[in-house]
Order: C-alpha cells, then structure tokens, then sequence
C-alpha cells in the first residue's frame, strides 16, 4: 500500500493520523545548528575584525606595513582615514587606511 491509501483509510476510519513525530526534535537541531555555525564561525571572524580594527587604531610612524595589494611599505604620515607609506627611495603612496591588512616588522630583514 501507498501512503496515499493508508492516509484515506484513515480519514475513513475516523481515527486520527499518526503525528510525523520529530516536531520538537526540528527546532532543538536548527537551534543546535545555528549555535555550532556561530562557535566555529562567526564568533572567530569577529575577533578577527576586532584586532585587525585594533592593529589600524593603533598604527605609528615608522610602523612596517602590508596593503591588501600586497604592497610592502613602511607608515610616512597617519590622517584619519588615510595612510602615507614609503615604498622605495622617494616613493610615496596614499592608501585608505582599510587596506592595510598586517604588519610586518618582525618578518623584516635586519640589515
């Protein structure tokens, strides 16, 4: 028999459908999903953000610096939303103070 056939017997009967069970069982593991996608996901991207937002707050003059391009420079002057890096000898360029992602002093060779 198909579930078709045994629904109409039923509602012929009289006798009430069996429930699909699991109602409550569906909300507790959407619950426990969201709450796994959170600890392994969200909460580690947050902090991330945080220190990222900290290390730009934070940036000096003379600070060793890498853009988003992957522009290795070191920090020349600081406004608010820009950043002057020297690049090489005279070179100079203005960046938003959003793409710079690291900073890279310890990874500098010391000459």
């Amino acid at each position: 028999m198909n579930i078709l056939a045994i629904t109409l017997l039923q509602a012929q009967s009289g006798a009430a459908p069996a429930p699909a069970g699991g109602g409550g069982m569906f909300w507790i593991m959407m619950i426990l999903l969201f709450v796994i996608m959170w600890a392994f996901m969200i909460r580690p991207q947050r902090k991330q953000q945080k220190e990222l937002e900290k290390f730009r707050n934070e940036l000096q003059r003379g600070s060793k610096v890498v853009t988003a391009g992957g522009i290795y420079g070191t920090v020349d002057e600081i406004k608010d939303k820009t950043v002057l890096i020297k690049v090489d000898g005279d070179v100079k360029l203005r960046v938003d103070k959003n793409s710079i992602v690291r900073d890279f002093t310890e990874d500098a060779p010391k000459a």
